[in-house]
């Protein structure tokens, strides 16, 4: 048989995420998961977000910069299978590529990181909070305005090192990557989601191909539906609010039985202003749940009006 090229960043993470994805396709496929690098073996492709690492990637193009040159090869037909972290796609589909399966999410949550303290509400006035995450610094600034922001970018070794340098007093990450890596040991607390939204998709991942693959039995069964109806609802919101790394833009959806709620806010950089809408959902499937997020940052983006293009100036 052939082979099933997957293509992914090189970074740690990435890795990680990708060979627990290339072990359940194989599983999936009813191969040894033993046997993965053999029967779907992995390309490691380097993007341009890997290379910028001395400015947030606002200032170089956006969320782009991490899934470009991977959507490249996947249409040029050298990789078969693309896998991403899914808070870092635009939210804009590439004409003749589809996402063929949502596996089932980690936890969606930040982080809060610390050598010295518990909870952001912890640290003294003017201690230095790690982010090269616009929305993170909003959200901690409504929170606490007296701290300073310092932009810390890297992968996941990277930016705890930069912590233990005493780069930062503390930092946030994503809980899924900590959890994914084996880390979740230096997770001192965390950042309620109900009440400062996560990045859309954050803690998911997403597997990408060719329009003309869909319908591969592995993708189905690898397909976790409760977690789609949850992103296609955060992505509807962000599709909305036009967001990327450019705005400060978070949400939260959860499914409990048949109900799916959704949390969407958008927030001034500063973290003075803050917009909000909350809205549950019965019943939901792929489009009810994405026009509502679609609803809800259409909402946001017009009570906002010329200030929420302020929000990446």
């Amino acid at each position: 048989m052939s082979k099933l090229k997957i293509g992914t960043r090189g970074s740690k993470l990435a890795l990680t995420q990708c060979g627990w994805v290339q072990r359940q396709i194989v599983a999936l496929m009813g191969f040894d998961p033993a046997q993965a690098d053999d029967i779907a073996p992995l390309t490691i492709i380097t993007t341009q977000g890997d290379r910028i690492q001395d400015r947030r990637l606002i200032e170089a193009g956006g969320k782009q910069l991490f899934t470009k040159e991977i959507e490249d090869a996947l249409l040029r037909g050298d990789i078969d299978v693309a896998v991403h972290s899914l808070k870092d796609m635009p939210a804009a589909d590439i004409p003749g590529l589809s996402l063929c399966a949502i596996p089932v999410r980690e936890d969606p949550r930040d982080a809060f990181i610390s050598l010295k303290y518990e909870r952001v509400e912890d640290m003294p006035a003017g201690a230095r909070l790690g982010t090269a995450s616009l929305r993170r610094q909003a959200q901690m600034l409504s929170l606490r305005p007296d701290l300073e922001i310092v932009m810390i970018r890297g992968n996941v070794d990277t930016r705890l090192s930069k912590l233990a340098a005493g780069d930062c007093d503390a930092m946030l990450l994503a809980a899924a990557g900590l959890n994914r890596m084996g880390l979740s040991a230096h997770i001192r607390s965390y950042i309620d989601a109900d009440i400062h939204a996560s990045a859309p998709g954050q803690g998911a991942l997403a597997v990408q191909c060719r329009s003309d693959d869909l319908g591969a039995e592995w993708m189905r069964k690898l397909h976790h539906e409760p977690t789609f109806l949850a992103v296609q609802a955060e992505r509807g919101a962000l599709e909305a609010l036009e967001a990327s790394c450019r705005t400060a833009v978070g949400a939260y959806a959860t499914i409990d039985g048949d109900t799916l709620s959704l949390f969407v806010e958008a927030l001034s950089a500063d973290g003075k202003t803050r917009w909000q809408r909350r809205e549950t959902l019965i019943h939901p499937n792929a489009l009810s749940a994405r026009n509502l997020g679609l609803r809800l940052g259409v909402e946001i983006k017009v009570e906002a009006g010329p200030d929420l293009i302020q929000i990446g100036g």
